[in-house]
């Protein structure tokens, strides 16, 4: 049974439920959790104050010596889920919470055409914004909130990855933009999903046990190909450290004589198939820089693994703020960033908004610490929805340059950590959590990854290296700790979002 639950056996879920994917929309270059309890009202920040966790007494070695008690055919990954700090409720929700509002008095109807099937709404007025009821348990956008891209425990979740690996494809065309190649693929319900190939030149053979092959050590970050596999192991992972910022992503083997090229409406992307001389059928599409001939993605005759991804609502109805980070790398080959020179970068950033609010520098760090595990460099941007303003979550998106390389651990991804020595203490307790024999993160990144399609996602020294880095991660964390004397470093983020709820209860009574 999966451990976020399964969808209620209620049949009028079950008709719709071929309508899971309609209106997920594109997303910009980019194709994100979060952590519930970080987020302070806008112009609050958090206090300094001395942290009172010991770092010995809340290792969950009490916990950990009870639970090797737990049968060993047991999930560890529902066990997991099952733990108090994987229960935290998130505040109530209001309206302004909402990234978009339903309204249960609109009416549903449909209207078939000869190729597909038309969505209207008897109330125009409540134009796109607004899905019936009976649709909200599925359709992804309709839980999109200010805390969350999708809930913890929300039961649509396996559905929506057995339809992303499933759904048959009615239409296929390239994405603009970027500088490797990525279709859009649309569904028979209205459905889009973002499917990334995978990489020949990467992976040369279409063989599962290829996935053991590394980034060469002389390729700079951003000469590195993406890999489909990293953009499923990326969802995994970031929902196994519960920041569920990633929109869900399934691995999918899709035939590309029958699913791109005999369906596409694309001219550009139609002219690129060829037969190779091996007989496999390739192509390359158009982009700005790995699209030719020399990058051509060739399927087996015609079959080729890829990651689909489902896409954010389109920006028309829910703007995003892209936001550069201020520990972007250079992208020189000769050049180092400032944040590479100056010890004291952090004092800088700190004062510059929207990193005033901790609130915003604290989520950084844990996408920072998510970067780390897979080894991604490549992290220039990030986004958030424009409704919430800067109190609330970032998308972690573009996942596809990490689990290149096994063999090493790269320490200046770490930098915000390392320089502005603070964390979330809800995040501190997930990975101390993550670091015990009953919970370890590479077993329940394998349990995890061992759903999906495409299984094995992951070469296991990948998985190994999690532990790994994850230690290194606690390790600094200590340092800070042992370095300031505990003032400052772990921020109760749960402590003030129980304040957060009871500011919004108050409001909630004052309006009634």
């Amino acid at each position: 049974m999966d451990p976020m639950g399964l969808l209620p056996t209620n049949p009028i879920l079950e008709v719709q439920n071929k309508l899971n994917l309609r209106i997920l929309q594109d997303f910009s270059s980019s194709n994100g959790s979060l952590e519930k309890r970080s987020h302070l009202p806008e112009g609050t920040s958090y206090l300094g104050g001395r942290n009172n966790m010991d770092l010995q007494g809340h290792s969950f070695k009490h916990q950990e010596e009870k639970e090797k008690t737990v049968s060993a055919d047991r999930s560890k990954l529902a066990a997991l889920f099952d733990h108090p700090l994987y229960k935290v409720p998130t505040p109530e929700l209001m309206v302004k919470d909402k990234l978009f509002v339903t309204s249960p008095k609109i009416k549903l109807t449909l209207k078939i055409s000869e190729s597909d099937e038309c969505l209207h709404h008897t109330d125009v007025s409540c134009g796109v914004k607004c899905l019936p009821q009976a649709l909200q348990s599925l359709d992804l956008r309709l839980g999109i909130n200010r805390y969350e891209l999708y809930g913890r425990h929300d039961p649509t979740r396996p559905d929506l990855l057995e339809d992303l690996a499933m759904q048959k494809i009615v239409s296929s065309v390239q994405k603009p933009g970027g500088t490797q190649l990525k279709i859009i693929m649309t569904f028979p319900n209205h459905g889009k999903a973002l499917f990334k190939p995978m990489n020949l030149r990467t992976w040369p053979e279409l063989l599962r046990q290829t996935r053991d092959q590394e980034t060469s050590a002389d390729f700079f970050y951003f000469s590195d190909f993406e890999r489909h596999n990293a953009e499923i192991a990326a969802f995994h992972l970031d929902r196994i450290l519960d920041f569920r910022r990633i929109p869900p992503v399934s691995g999918r083997l899709v035939n590309i004589t029958k699913e791109i090229r005999d369906i596409t409406t694309d001219r550009k992307l139609f002219k690129t198939f060829f037969i190779s001389p091996a007989g496999n059928v390739c192509f390359y599409g158009e982009c700005s820089y790995y699209c030719s001939t020399e990058h051509a993605l060739c399927g087996k005759p015609d079959l080729l693994e890829g990651s689909v991804a489902a896409l954010l609502p389109d920006e028309k109805l829910a703007k995003r703020h892209s936001w550069r980070s201020p520990w972007r790398r250079s992208y020189s080959k000769s050049k180092k960033a400032e944040w590479e020179l100056n010890r004291n970068y952090c004092t800088q950033v700190r004062k510059t908004p929207p990193y005033d609010q901790t609130s915003r520098l604290l989520n950084l760090i844990d996408l920072t610490v998510l970067d780390f595990l897979m080894g991604n460099m490549d992290r220039h941007h990030y986004e958030t929805f424009e409704k919430f303003g800067n109190n609330t979550f970032l998308l972690h998106l573009d996942n596809g340059r990490g689990f290149g390389r096994h063999s090493h651990d790269e320490m200046s991804i770490l930098a915000p950590l390392q320089q502005c020595c603070i964390i979330k203490k809800s995040t501190f307790s997930r990975l101390q959590l993550l670091a015990t024999e009953p919970y370890r993160l590479s077993d329940v990144m394998r349990e995890s990854l061992a759903a999906d399609r495409l299984s094995p996602v992951l070469f296991e020294p990948h998985l190994k290296a999690l532990d790994r880095r994850l230690q290194k991660v606690l390790d600094m964390v200590k340092r800070c700790m042992k370095k300031g004397q505990d003032k400052g470093v772990l921020l109760d983020d749960q402590e003030k979002q129980q304040d957060v709820t009871s500011e919004q209860q108050e409001d909630k009574r004052s309006t009634e």
